[in-house]
C-alpha cells in the first residue's frame, strides 16, 4: 500500500463525500443504500472528496470506460467484477480496486485511505497481482520484446483474450497464443495479469 505525501492523512472515523458514478439505476440504489448504512459516508452530486466507480458487470464494457478514470478530479476506489480488470484500472488511474461481490461494511475503510493518497487493493485482488515468489531462472524476464510483442501486451493491459488480441491484430488464435507466452516468458511473468504490471513498470503499455 503507498501514499500520495501531498494528502492529508485523515482518520478513517472523519466523515467522507463520496460521489457514487455507475449508469445503472439497479446498482446505484445498491449502493446507496449500503452506502447510507453507514453515518460516516454521504453521497454527494458536488465537492466529493473520493469517487466510487462501477461501470456494471459486463466486462468489454467495463473496459471501455476505464478511460473515464483518468478525467475523475478526485481519487477513485474502481469497483470491478474480475481479477484482469486490477492492472487495467490501476493503469487508467483508479487509487483503489474491489470486487463487485466483495463490496461491503469494509468499503468505508477503503474509501478513507483512499482520500488519504493511499492506494488499497481487495486481498483477493492483491493476491492476483502478487503471485507467490518464483525460483530464479538464468536469463528469464530479460529478453527484449519485439515490434509485435510489444502490441501484444498493450492489448493484454485492456484486458483482451487470445482470441480477442488474434481478431484485433488479424492472426490465428494458436499464433496470439504464442506470442502472449513469449511475452510472459520474456517478461518473467507466470500469468497475463503479471505480465501486464511488468509491462507497466518498464514503460511498455500506453495508458
Amino acid at each position: 500500500m503507498t501514499r500520495n505525501p501531498a494528502l492529508p492523512l485523515l482518520s478513517v472515523h472523519d466523515p467522507i463525500k463520496v460521489a457514487l458514478l455507475t449508469d445503472d439505476p439497479l446498482l446505484r440504489a445498491g449502493l446507496s443504500s449500503l452506502l447510507s448504512q453507514n453515518g460516516d459516508i454521504s453521497v454527494v452530486e458536488q465537492d466529493a472528496e473520493v469517487a466510487l466507480w462501477d461501470a456494471g458487470i459486463d466486462a468489454t464494457r467495463t473496459l471501455a470506460r476505464l478511460s473515464e478514470l483518468r478525467a475523475l478530479p478526485m481519487p477513485t476506489v474502481a469497483v470491478v467484477a474480475d481479477a484482469s480488470h486490477v492492472a487495467p484500472a490501476l493503469a487508467a488511474g483508479a487509487r483503489g480496486v474491489v470486487l463487485r461481490d466483495q463490496v461491503g461494511p469494509g468499503i468505508h475503510a477503503a474509501l478513507a485511505a483512499v482520500r488519504s493518497g493511499l492506494t488499497v487493493l481487495d486481498t483477493a485482488l492483491a493476491a492476483s497481482l502478487v503471485p507467490p515468489p518464483l525460483t530464479p531462472t538464468p536469463g528469464k524476464g530479460r529478453g527484449e520484446l519485439t515490434d509485435r510483442e510489444r502490441q501484444v501486451v498493450q492489448l493484454l493491459s485492456e484486458g483482451l483474450s487470445n482470441k480477442l488480441v488474434a481478431d484485433r491484430l488479424g492472426i490465428s488464435d494458436h499464433t496470439a497464443k504464442f506470442h502472449v507466452n513469449g511475452v510472459m516468458m520474456k517478461l518473467g511473468a507466470s500469468t497475463r495479469t503479471e505480465a501486464v504490471v511488468e509491462a507497466m513498470r518498464r514503460g511498455l503499455v500506453k495508458l
